[in-house]
């Protein structure tokens, strides 16, 4: 099968190569086999090339081809389920300690961009998470909360008079600045872990859709147009794109589209009205996330959804997200607009465990995955290989049914709830300067 193109997007026009994988054709044996070549599997198949295991990677389209390579570009510890009710589920010390994977994560991609010299720059520190101005200041108590609860360190209290001499709106009161996260290019960073991967000895092929497999006894099997794959283990790994590959995997994911705009360069302008290199991000459910590029765009995504809008109606709708905090930036064109697909959990945490001896699960980032897939590709590598013991952390959260042919419009349902209430939370909010 022919892969589908990267989606029209910032990261496709400016992916620093094409190279491209084979698809597979017969039949090839293996230790792993992997379905998905999204960063979890990416990362899963750098983990345990490196540990000499031979390693068949299997990708539908392109690597990165998801919301792995589509994403806001934001990078930072923790899961989209919040630090607080993580603790309140599993109590403080297994809390700090899932957290702390996330963390560790974060080194780790610090650490590969510089060792195989991944073209994903500039790498950005700082994101701010800003709060609402119609709510007043507030945010030093989670400050507190994180350094009591679990030892972070890295936060900074913004007041809103520093956050206003910076962003040039009245939308927000007081901020973090996230010192320990970072911004950079997605696609390129999924296509260097590819690189990485393919040179510490992973097959990877696109164009390679898993049709169907058999996973009982000690070798399974994975199916492929052209192919298949006998191995000792299978992981999946495909996260929004699971479809009805393996019907309980498909009923605790729910797909979901989110969307990211790119204006055209703003010049010396930029510099008036987001004045710092920051990404920026605030507190709502349904909230706005951007941050300004080293071309003085601007890169805004936001919004979630179970439909998939042509990319005219998603530029329209950011636009007029961006123009409720920046209206002064009403006459600024839309380059280019896309969405993608994540797989969401009805719990909002990473799906992470085994079937069945030798049968493991890896998906279900949505939301916050940048650190978290490089976190559970890393646990899950660990159980594999070395027996190691910590993917068990995930287990209290497991695979909750998500609803199945309703869960879409369950999703849809519950997002429109939770923008009803933050229009609510914003009446009276005072127009942007």
């Amino acid at each position: 099968m022919e892969p589908s193109p990267y989606v029209d997007s910032f990261y496709a026009r400016t992916r620093a190569d094409d190279r491209r994988w084979p698809a597979l054709s017969g039949t090839v044996e293996a230790d792993t086999c992997i379905v998905g070549g999204g960063l979890a599997g990416l990362n899963l198949a750098l983990e345990l090339a490196g540990r000499g295991r031979r390693v068949v990677l299997l990708e539908a389209q392109r690597v990165g081809w998801g919301a792995s390579g589509r994403n806001g570009g934001f990078v930072g510890p923790g899961y989209s389920l919040g630090a607080r009710r993580i603790l309140d589920r599993v109590g403080p010390d297994d809390a700090r300690r899932l957290y702390g994977l996330t963390v560790e994560a974060v080194a780790t991609i610090h650490r590969r961009i510089a060792q195989f010299a991944i073209p994903c720059g500039p790498v950005v520190r700082g994101i701010l998470k800003a709060g609402l101005a119609e709510e007043g200041p507030g945010l030093q108590r989670d400050i507190d909360f994180m350094a009591g609860q679990f030892g972070v360190e890295t936060l900074e209290h913004w007041p809103a008079e520093r956050v206003r001499s910076v962003l040039a709106t009245d939308r927000y009161s007081d901020a973090i600045l996230q010192n320990g996260s970072v911004h950079l290019h997605s696609l390129n960073y999924a296509r260097g872990i590819a690189a990485a991967a393919s040179a510490a000895g992973a097959a990877i092929h696109e164009g390679s859709a898993a049709t169907g497999h058999a996973l009982d006894g000690p070798v399974k099997e994975v199916r492929t147009a052209a192919g298949r794959v006998r191995a000792r283990e299978v992981v999946f790994a495909c996260g929004g794109y699971v479809g009805m590959l393996h019907t309980r995997l498909s009923m605790a994911t729910v797909p979901v589209a989110t969307y990211v705009m790119l204006t055209e360069p703003l010049g010396d302008r930029l510099a008036g009205v987001i004045g710092v290199p920051h990404g920026v991000s605030d507190t709502r459910f349904c909230n706005d996330y951007y941050r300004p590029l080293a071309d003085t765009r601007i890169l805004w995504g936001g919004r979630v959804s179970t439909f998939h809008p042509p990319a005219v109606r998603i530029a329209a709708a950011l636009r007029r997200d961006m123009l409720a905090v920046y209206p002064q930036l009403a006459d600024v064109k839309v380059e280019v607009a896309w969405g993608g697909t994540m797989g969401y959990p009805m719990h909002k945490m990473p799906l992470i465990g085994q079937l069945s001896p030798g049968v493991w699960y890896c998906m279900g980032f949505g939301g916050h995955g940048m650190s978290a897939t490089t976190a559970g590709a890393a646990v899950v590598a660990a159980g594999i290989a070395d027996g190691d013991d910590r993917w068990r952390l995930f287990a209290p959260f497991g695979l909750a049914f998500t609803g199945g042919p309703l869960a879409r419009p369950a999703a849809q349902t519950i997002y429109w709830g939770h923008k009803l209430r933050d229009g609510w939370r914003a009446r009276g909010r005072p127009r942007a300067a």
